[in-house]
């Protein structure tokens, strides 16, 4: 680097923008019937790129109704016990603990913890924006007591996600 750009990058101001601490036990916490959503980030702070939310998923549970996605990538870290993923074609990915899965825009995809413990997943949206499809999902589940496929269905509608052939992961 030659002196000019040395002096043009010390002269440059420092952005004094925050950074975001969740701790462990805190975000917002919704009830997705009986699986449990903890959002972390919804994009407020990250001008809508980036969304984040943890995941505690039963044992025995099956998933959402299989879907894609038109609009927005996912990724999905397994942080405790076992994530069954169910892709077209029969294919199945049992994602354990540090196990990372990208689902990209147009990937059908579900998933379901049909094993005898409880897991759990952190998960990310790219852009932001579906944080809000869990939010109207546990509004409209909040009597619920387990995950209901139709109101699933009906709210991935409003955010571009379309639904996808049964794929294993979830019961009719």
């Amino acid at each position: 680097m030659d002196d000019e750009a040395r002096q043009a990058l010390a002269s440059m101001k420092m952005p004094r923008r925050p950074i975001n601490f969740v701790p462990a036990k805190e975000g917002e916490i919704l009830k997705l019937g009986h699986i449990t959503c903890r959002i972390m980030e919804d994009g407020s702070r990250t001008d809508n790129r980036l969304g984040s939310a943890e995941f505690t998923v039963p044992a025995g549970t099956s998933g959402p109704p299989a879907h894609w996605h038109e609009m927005h990538d996912e990724t999905f870290l397994v942080t405790q016990g076992t994530i069954r993923f169910h892709a077209p074609d029969g294919q199945i990915v049992d994602a354990k603990v540090g196990d990372y899965v990208t689902v990209p825009t147009r990937a059908p995809h579900t998933f379901s913890n049909p094993f005898d413990v409880e897991a759990k997943f952190f998960n990310t949206y790219t852009p932001a924006f579906y944080i809000d499809y869990f939010r109207i999902l546990a509004e409209v589940s909040r009597s619920d007591e387990r995950m209901s496929r139709e109101k699933n269905l009906e709210v991935m509608a409003r955010f571009a996600t379309m639904p996808a052939g049964d794929m294993g992961g979830e019961k009719k």
